[in-house]
């Protein structure tokens, strides 16, 4: 049975990561000629081409750059050890790499690692991407945990997905300061709206609270990116429907108002991730902090 040599994939993640055969050869103490060896029989082994070259340059692979994930968490789990062993101490800063749906809150993300910033133990890193994206860098191990406002299902995979439930935001009927209080639907017949794109949630129970009330809204504009519907709610004069979390600072300025919050509507943030054996405990810390 053919094992991993971690000497070439040591070799392999310095080059990687300084970018420079030659320079990393300086560092290592070899000659280029041997390191490009020894870079070649880990290719070899793994029966897949790690870097392909641009002219003078070598660049990643897509097997290369996932490769790389693995190993970056293989040696700086290492350092970490090493650090315990001979010191008795955790590292001096932990790292941890977030990503974030991109449609989600801003305000709710800044929320969320407010903990993360009084730290100086802690460097972070944030990552807006789709949900494929998300799942896909959560499962190669190149995020430590994502943030969505969709909850995540295990499908035949049971112990994959770990989610948490963070929080539940009222979802409210969002405007200028100029309906004078009014009840609904008195006053808003002439009122023109900012909506969450139809294939959401909000939007399909927005819906539906119009339907009881035989309400027809006259829409001006329709998104699915919580910030675009936040600049178009400020900008347009029009209402919208959200989280109140994604206005709170149009809010506590007055540009924008709570007309009503709608019954029964919530918006709700999860953190999910996969489980491992080594969990950061900055990470552990943080999900206990929400």
């Amino acid at each position: 049975m053919s094992r991993l040599n971690y000497h070439h994939l040591y070799y392999f993640w310095r080059v990687a990561t300084l970018g420079n055969l030659t320079e990393a050869a300086r560092q290592l103490h070899v000659s280029q000629s041997a390191l490009s060896a020894q870079i070649r029989t880990l290719e070899e082994s793994m029966n897949t081409p790690l870097f392909a070259r641009q002219g003078r340059r070598l660049v990643l692979t897509d097997a290369g750059q996932r490769v790389l994930t693995y190993a970056g968490d293989i040696f700086s789990r290492g350092e970490e050890l090493e650090a315990l062993i001979k010191r008795g101490i955790t590292p001096e800063v932990q790292q941890l790499r977030i990503g974030v749906l991109s449609t989600m809150s801003r305000n709710f993300i800044e929320g969320f690692i407010t903990p993360l910033i009084e730290r100086r133990d802690v460097r972070f890193s944030l990552h807006a991407q789709g949900m494929a994206n998300l799942l896909n860098g959560l499962r190669n191990h190149q995020l430590d945990l994502i943030l969505t406002n969709a909850n995540v299902v295990n499908e035949g995979q049971s112990d994959l997905w770990q989610s948490q439930l963070l929080a539940q935001q009222p979802v409210a009927i969002v405007g200028p300061d100029d309906l004078q209080n009014k009840k609904f639907p008195d006053g808003y017949s002439n009122m023109r709206w900012v909506l969450p794109a139809p294939n959401t949630e909000m939007r399909a129970a927005f819906d539906g609270f119009c339907s009881r009330w035989q309400y027809e809204p006259a829409i001006l504009a329709e998104a699915d990116d919580m910030a675009m519907l936040r600049l178009l709610a400020r900008d347009t004069g029009a209402l919208t429907v959200l989280p109140t979390v994604v206005v709170k600072d149009e809010i506590e300025q007055g540009t924008l108002k709570v007309h009503m919050t709608l019954p029964n509507v919530f918006e709700n943030f999860y953190a999910v991730t996969v489980k491992r054996q080594f969990i950061p405990p900055v990470l552990t810390d943080l999900l206990e902090s929400q």
